[in-house]
């Protein structure tokens, strides 16, 4: 199987270590827009080979495309246009519905299959691969029906191989629940990073104090503006409501603590130890 990765940041390169690794591609290509970035993809041995768009295109069985999803919704349909018979195409976005608008009506729509794996760290480029980064994750397939069942039981067959466990549900469903356990997630960290480097003006402290609890919630904040910007602009209508509800929450927090009103902040902290029964 020859895959083509197009994107070798850390989600492009993990996937090419492990589809290596498990025997899934017997040739790896990569296709990347960052010279330097492909240099590095080449000598940390990520790839066979870097090729222009349209001959890693051609060449390949299955090619995934793994860029912030501002780009995929420019490239998915120009790479379905470039395939040869019979090959898939992927994606690899943390968004969906403007993607798969993208593609709606392509002739070559059946080749396509729309999926997320919710895996990553908040690290980018090549040098962030790693190895199993998605194992045991969530493997997410949207809109199956719209894709050709030959075209679906391959990317099964990619995910399964990274032994992720399949979820599938439609595009406009995905965007709405990754909103609330993935996208206001990484906003409440980059709002936490803002409010500490505002208040704390000396790095000394933040790097001293700092302990396993704030750094667990700053750090999100390290991750790619570049990325998380497209998710924000494609999935914005759902963000906004579920931040609307976010920040009533911290409002209502805010005031209990402001008027001293501590039975009730600690039955609220009891309602969310809740979240213990689903997150073991």
């Amino acid at each position: 199987m020859v895959v083509t990765i197009i994107g070798l940041g850390l989600i492009g390169g993990s996937l090419a270590k492990d589809l290596r690794a498990n025997g899934f591609a017997d040739h790896l290509i990569g296709i990347e827009a960052n010279d330097s970035h492909a240099e590095k993809a080449l000598a940390l041995g990520l790839v066979n080979e870097v090729k222009p768009m349209q001959e890693g295109c051609m060449m390949a069985d299955v090619v995934v495309l793994a860029v912030p999803v501002g780009a995929t919704v420019a490239l998915f349909p120009q790479v379905l246009n470039m395939i040869r018979p019979g090959a898939v195409v992927m994606d690899m976005g943390s968004t969906k519905a403007e993607i798969a608008n993208a593609i709606s009506g392509h002739p070559q729509r059946g080749r396509a299959v729309l999926a997320h794996p919710m895996a990553g760290t908040e690290y980018s480029g090549p040098q962030a691969a790693i190895n199993h980064l998605f194992f045991d994750k969530a493997g997410i397939i949207c809109d199956r029906d719209q894709s050709d069942p030959d075209a679906v039981s391959v990317a099964e067959r990619l995910l399964k191989s990274l032994f992720m466990r399949l979820i599938y549900m439609n595009s406009r469903e995905h965007d709405l629940h990754t909103a609330y356990v993935s996208h206001v997630s990484h906003i409440s960290s980059f709002v936490l990073a803002l409010t500490v480097l505002e208040k704390e003006k000396s790095e000394a402290n933040i790097f001293n104090l700092a302990s396993g609890g704030f750094a667990s919630t700053a750090r999100l904040a390290k991750s790619s503006p570049r990325m998380w910007s497209d998710v924000y602009q494609q999935n914005s209508h759902n963000l906004v409501d579920v931040l609307d509800s976010y920040l009533d929450k911290m409002q209502h927090f805010r005031d209990l603590i402001a008027d001293g009103n501590y039975d009730e902040t600690y039955r609220l902290m009891e309602e969310a130890n809740e979240i213990k029964r689903i997150l073991q």
